[in-house]
C-alpha cells in the first residue's frame, strides 16, 4: 500500500508540474485597446464640445502646461492640435500610483471612424505623438435584391450598405441608365465589406463581380487590371467606359425630356426644348460628361450660368441653370470625364432648382437620352486568357456554383492553370 501511495503522489506531482510549465509558457492574453493594454489603465470617455480645445481637455487631467507645450510641437508634422474638432470622441488612459494620485498617461482621438491619435504623457516631461488606425476585418459577400423604387431604396430595404449603392453607380455610370431604373429591376452583386470589431460596418472595400438587370436585359461587371488600373468589363471584354457619361449628376430626377414642343413653364406657350431637364438640390454636384475644352463660361440669357464644353467627335454639351463654377473652370480650361465642374442652380429663367443638359453635334441638337455611345478600348488580346479565367470564376460565383477555394481574390498577377497533359494511346504506354 505504502508503495502504491508513493507512486500515486508522484504521479500527481508531474500533473502538476506540467500544468504549470503549460500555463507559464502560454502568453497571457492582453486587452489591447488602441494597442494599449487598457488592464493597466482606468478608463474615460467623453466628447470634444462646441469651442473646446485639447489644451482645455488636457488641463483637466492635471498635464502640464510644459508637457502641452512640448506636446504642441511634437504633433506639428503628424496631427497638428488646432485640428481637433466637436463632436470627435476621445478616451484617456490613467493610473494611480501608490498614493492612489491620478496620472494621465495617454489620450486617444478618433480622428474618423477607423482612424486615430494617440498622445502620449511620460516621465520626465517626455511626450509622444502616433496616428493609428482600428484593426478591420472583410467579409466577402453575395447579395441580390429585386428594385421596386430606386437602387437607393432598395439598398436600404435589404439592410446593404449604403457605400455598395454609390459603387454600383461608380462602375456602371456608362452604361445603366439609373434615371430610367424600373419596377422590378434586380442585381446581385459579390463584394468585400470592411467591419470594426466584427460588428460595426466601415463600407465597401471592392465589388468583385456584379450583374445589374435594366429592361430584361443583363450588363455584367467584371474586375480585371489592365493599363496598370482595375476597371470592370463586361463578358465579352469590352469596356463598361463609354465615351459619355450617361448623366451628368446622381440622385435626381428627370421632370422635362427632349421635345420640340414643349410648353414652357414661364412663358406658357410651346417652344422647343432641345435638352433634359435634371431636378436636383441647389448645390447638387454637376460633372463633365467627357474629356474636353471649355468653349463657354458666363451669362446665357434665359440658361442663366452656362458652361458648354468641346469634346471629341464634334459634340459639344452644355450645362445651364448653375448657381455656380467649380474653382478652377474657365474658358480654354482642360476637364476630364467625371470632373467637377459647377453647381446645379435656378439661375436664369427658370421655375426651380434643375440643371438643364444639353448635346450638339456640327452644331445641331440631339437628345441626350438617344446619343449611340462607343466603348473605350476592350481587352486587349495578350490578356484575353487572364481575362476569361477571372470572368468564368466571377460568372460560376454569381452564380452560386464556385467552390469557396476557387474565388479570385487578387488581381495583381493571374496564375493560369497548367493545361493537362494529353493522354497517350494505350499501346503507346505499353511500349515504355
Amino acid at each position: 500500500m505504502k508503495t502504491l501511495r508513493t507512486f500515486l503522489l508522484a504521479l500527481l506531482a508531474l500533473a502538476a508540474g506540467a500544468c504549470n510549465r503549460t500555463s507559464g509558457d502560454a502568453e497571457p492574453q492582453r486587452n489591447l485597446i488602441y494597442g494599449i493594454d487598457a488592464d493597466n489603465y482606468r478608463l474615460e470617455t467623453g466628447e470634444v464640445g462646441k469651442g473646446e480645445t485639447l489644451s482645455k481637455i488636457l488641463n483637466t487631467y492635471g498635464v502640464t502646461v510644459r508637457q502641452i507645450d512640448r506636446l504642441d510641437r511634437a504633433s506639428k508634422e503628424i496631427f497638428p492640435l488646432r485640428n481637433i474638432r466637436p463632436g470627435h470622441k476621445y478616451t484617456v488612459f490613467i493610473h494611480e500610483d501608490s498614493l492612489y494620485s491620478p496620472h494621465l498617461d495617454y489620450l486617444v482621438y478618433e480622428t474618423g471612424r477607423t482612424d486615430y491619435v494617440v498622445f502620449g504623457f511620460h516621465d520626465g516631461d517626455s511626450v509622444s505623438v502616433r496616428k493609428d488606425s482600428k484593426p478591420m476585418t472583410i467579409r466577402r459577400t453575395k447579395r441580390s435584391a429585386v428594385i421596386t423604387s430606386s437602387l437607393w431604396g432598395s439598398i436600404m430595404e435589404q439592410n446593404l450598405p449604403y457605400s455598395l449603392a454609390a459603387e454600383m453607380e461608380n462602375i456602371y455610370q456608362w452604361t445603366v441608365d439609373f434615371f430610367g431604373i424600373q419596377k422590378g429591376d434586380s442585381f446581385t452583386v459579390i463584394y468585400d465589406e470592411r467591419f470594426i470589431d466584427d460588428t460595426v460596418s466601415v463600407g465597401v472595400a471592392r465589388i468583385w463581380g456584379a450583374k445589374f438587370t435594366q429592361g430584361g436585359k443583363d450588363y455584367y461587371a467584371i474586375p480585371f487590371r489592365q493599363g496598370g488600373k482595375i476597371q470592370y468589363w463586361e463578358i465579352d471584354g469590352s469596356s463598361l467606359r463609354k465615351q459619355l457619361l450617361k448623366a451628368p449628376l446622381k440622385y435626381t430626377r428627370i421632370s422635362s425630356k427632349f421635345t420640340y414642343a414643349r410648353k414652357h413653364p414661364v412663358y406658357k406657350v410651346y417652344r422647343p426644348h432641345t435638352g433634359v431637364d435634371y431636378a436636383a438640390p441647389k448645390g447638387t454636384p454637376v460633372h463633365a460628361v467627357a474629356d474636353g475644352v471649355v468653349t463657354f463660361k458666363g451669362w446665357g440669357g434665359g440658361g442663366g450660368n452656362t458652361l458648354k464644353i468641346k469634346h471629341a467627335g464634334n459634340l459639344v454639351t452644355g450645362y445651364l441653370h448653375l448657381s455656380g463654377y467649380a474653382k478652377g473652370i474657365s474658358q480654354g480650361k482642360r476637364v476630364s470625364q467625371g470632373q467637377l465642374i459647377g453647381y446645379v442652380g435656378s439661375t436664369g429663367t427658370s421655375t426651380g432648382p434643375h440643371l438643364d443638359y444639353r448635346i450638339w453635334r456640327n452644331g445641331t441638337p440631339i437628345d441626350p437620352l438617344k446619343i449611340p455611345q462607343k466603348p473605350a478600348e476592350p481587352i486587349a488580346k495578350k490578356n484575353r486568357e487572364a481575362f476569361e479565367f477571372v470572368r468564368d470564376r466571377i460568372l460560376a460565383e454569381l452564380n452560386g456554383e464556385l467552390p469557396e477555394e476557387e474565388r479570385i481574390t487578387q488581381l495583381d498577377s493571374i496564375v493560369l492553370p497548367t493545361p493537362a497533359a494529353p493522354a497517350q494511346p494505350a499501346d503507346a504506354q505499353a511500349n515504355k
